[in-house]
């Protein structure tokens, strides 16, 4: 009996001075300031008690807004730019529990826990390529202790989505119950929506979306900024009469849409780049991309086709756009061809997207195929989605000649040398002449000589690509059934 006595006596000590520490931890917390709070790992619910103390928790009104994943560098930019300007800073910490699958919510965060609290640490970034000198740090998540014009609030910003997966970013606001309170979260979160529908950090450049690799759900977690090569337009090397319709109806209509839509025309445009392998389809739109000025483009791969909604909400977030969308036969080829009802889902939501398009949407659809004829004539043959075809045909001499002059090396070639080789490569492509040029001068760099081109070097050239690689070869290269002698 006397050993349960003790036993009791020694579980009531215990409780008490548990109490004892907790009542001086809390009356410690609620009365120190941010200096000593900072770089401390501490509950969240007890710090949040203390910021908006003599207000409770109860009175807390919180307003929650969500935004695309990809979006996260407006956001971040955002952040920078609002905060400790008219906002003032008191704490801010990462947040996390110990236990839990996913981030805490605010809600999370105000609950008092004893088994598994949501915790202050030290917040955590990543490094974001958004396409310029140095990339931007963005911040996984966070909790600001905040305060405007004397009232005290608070921020979370995490991220969001199904259970497992990460498809936005979230932000909460936390305010007293009170008119200004709630003008004070409406007007944060308006800043946050008008910089998401700016976006300062990718319009005008050349983009295409991630795919996670953490799921299989194929949804977007990111934005890709491409460096493609500066293509000038005396680089583009076409028939004078497929320049002129390029001009007309891309360049031309971008300079005079703003004009055309004042007397009722439709912004949107959509043109069709055909002809065969390596006459210059790809290169043209290098060109177009970099001499549209203040237009963002757009890049989906054929295999991307499943993130269109995805692409096209981008596409009329950054507009004015330029949409597109390499052998977009892959997926819009004829019905008939079909072998499952997926690709007919694809085809009718490639259709749709471009049907769907507003008259006032600042979106140039640009699509190219090596097979227009398997095309789907919904496609192909309605004006609407598709404007103007454009044929990128095989270059005449005088296209040969051009391109054998923007390849050479400077001072390698004389008149009568470029004439021969414009002669002797009769029907092949824009990208054979290129390799051909490129192959030639090899060769005269292996024997020591790499001032000129010789006789010789173009018979190994010709030889080595029709001649030794079979017909395969001869197709790979865009050289077609010619010989050239």
């Amino acid at each position: 009996m006397a050993y349960l006595g003790w036993m009791f006596v020694g579980l009531l000590l215990g409780l008490g001075l548990a109490r004892m520490f907790q009542f001086l931890s809390f009356t410690g917390l609620s009365h120190c300031g941010s200096d000593a709070i900072e770089g401390a790992t501490l509950p969240v619910a007890s710090l949040l008690k203390s910021h908006f103390s003599p207000t409770t928790m109860s009175e807390i009104t919180i307003t929650e807004r969500r935004f695309p994943f990809r979006m996260r560098a407006d956001i971040q930019r955002t952040i920078d730019d609002v905060f400790g300007k008219d906002i003032v800073i008191k704490h801010f910490f990462g947040v996390r529990n110990e236990y839990a699958h996913c981030l805490p919510s605010l809600t999370d965060c105000i609950l008092e826990s004893q088994n598994n609290p949501a915790l202050s640490v030290p917040p955590e970034y990543e490094e974001l390529d958004i396409g310029e000198g140095e990339p931007l740090q963005v911040l996984k998540n966070g909790l600001w202790l905040l305060e405007s014009d004397g009232l005290n609030f608070v921020v979370m910003l995490s991220p969001c989505g199904p259970f497992g997966q990460v498809t936005g970013m979230q932000f909460q606001v936390g305010v007293p119950q009170s008119s200004e309170g709630t003008q004070l979260s409406h007007r944060f979160l308006k800043m946050v929506e008008d910089a998401v529908a700016r976006g300062e950090s990718y319009r005008g450049k050349i983009l295409s979306l991630e795919q996670s690799e953490h799921n299989y759900t194929g949804e977007s977690n990111g934005i890709t900024v491409h460096k493609l090569r500066d293509v000038r337009r005396e680089d583009v090397i076409l028939p004078a009469d497929t320049l002129t319709l390029l001009e007309r109806n891309v360049v031309e209509f971008a300079r005079n849409r703003q004009r055309l839509s004042e007397l009722g025309m439709s912004k949107k445009k959509g043109v069709l780049f055909y002809g065969p392998p390596g006459t210059g389809k790809t290169h043209t739109i290098h060109h177009l991309a970099g001499s549209l000025e203040g237009h963002t483009t757009i890049l989906i791969s054929a295999e991307q086709v499943g993130l269109l909604g995805e692409y096209m909400t981008l596409a009329r977030l950054l507009q004015p756009s330029m949409v597109v969308m390499e052998d977009v036969d892959l997926i819009a080829r004829e019905r008939t061809s079909m072998e499952s009802a997926c690709e007919e889902v694809l085809l009718n939501k490639l259709l749709n997207e471009m049907d769907g398009l507003k008259e006032d949407a600042e979106i140039f659809f640009v699509l190219t195929t090596n097979r227009p004829e398997a095309l789907e004539a919904a496609l192909a043959s309605r004006p609407g989605r598709v404007d103007q075809a454009i044929e990128f045909p095989l270059p005449d001499a005088e296209g040969r000649r051009k391109l054998v002059s923007l390849y050479a090396p400077d001072g390698f070639l004389d008149a009568d040398m470029v004439s021969e080789i414009v002669r002797r490569t009769d029907g092949v492509s824009a990208a054979f002449i290129k390799e051909f040029i490129r192959r030639a001068t090899q060769f005269t760099v292996e024997r020591g000589d790499s001032s000129c081109l010789t006789h010789e070097d173009l018979d190994m050239a010709l030889d080595e690509m029709l001649f030794k690689g079979g017909q395969l070869n001869r197709k790979l290269l865009g050289a077609g059934d010619s010989l050239p002698a």
